[in-house]
């Protein structure tokens, strides 16, 4: 294929997957359990923190961890005791544990205390995204706690391409027209956003010829990201529907 027909091919696969079945076999569908934003906000950012390995594995594990909030993040979060945070000690997923986890909603209550939203707390004017999320996650971890709890949200500027962040921010910005994600971030635009770079969206980006360097790193999601912009400038992130069904769904190679 030459690179008008990868462009036209890449945005034909993005239409056939942005649908809500999409949603049936993707760690997304733990956010879409709840219609209140704030609710959606904090089961979409703690399935994403959480959101490497297998992905039957990341939803049973989200699932553990709503359960353990009572089906109610926000209020969970701001109401409850510390006898309550004792049923988190049992919870593990891969490295992720019930400290972090505990570590992570009491962090969560100090932003829904004083920002009211992690929009609020994320979003600072005249900044990249990446600048941002590396702001967050420097911001996030001012607490007292163990240092390697810090690997749980990547940090851009440390060259890390931040898939779970990147994925994150997606499910929160884009618009929700086509059912799969939620567009309530309304301070930021979907051209801002960079692509959720994983192993199936970089061997399918490199395989069409989007994307030379081999590492799934921060460079590469900048590299990737340029050649996004030129297909679709205002919503470039919807093609990682098509790189990421291509690979997952259509074994690409």
């Amino acid at each position: 294929m030459n690179k008008k027909e990868v462009y036209s091919f890449l945005i034909e696969k993005a239409e056939f997957y942005e649908n809500p079945h999409f949603i049936e076999s993707d760690p997304i569908q733990i956010p879409h359990e709840f219609t209140k934003n704030e609710d959606i906000e904090i089961a979409g950012f703690l399935t994403a923190t959480i959101a490497w390995g297998n992905r039957k594995s990341i939803i049973n594990s989200s699932k553990k961890i709503i359960q353990i909030l009572e089906y109610s993040p926000l209020d969970f979060i701001l109401n409850s005791t510390y006898k309550d945070l004792k049923s988190f000690q049992k919870f593990v997923h891969r490295t992720f544990n019930g400290n972090d986890l505990m570590y992570f909603l009491k962090k969560l209550r100090e932003i829904y205390t004083e920002k009211k939203t992690l929009e609020n707390y994320i979003y600072l004017p005249n900044m990249s995204v990446s600048e941002m999320q590396s702001s967050f996650h420097n911001k996030f971890f001012k607490s007292p706690h163990e240092k390697r709890i810090e690997k749980h949200i990547a940090n851009p500027m440390r060259g890390s391409a931040a898939k779970r962040i990147n994925m994150f921010f997606r499910w929160m910005v884009r618009s929700d027209k086509n059912g799969v994600d939620f567009g309530i971030w309304k301070k930021f635009k979907a051209s801002q956003l960079s692509c959720p770079l994983d192993t199936h969206s970089g061997n399918v980006a490199r395989k069409l010829g989007l994307l030379k360097r081999k590492q799934n790193d921060a460079k590469a999601v900048t590299e990737l990201d340029g050649v996004l912009k030129r297909i679709i400038p205002e919503d470039p992130v919807k093609l990682d529907f098509a790189l990421f069904g291509l690979g997952v769904h259509e074994k690409f190679k």
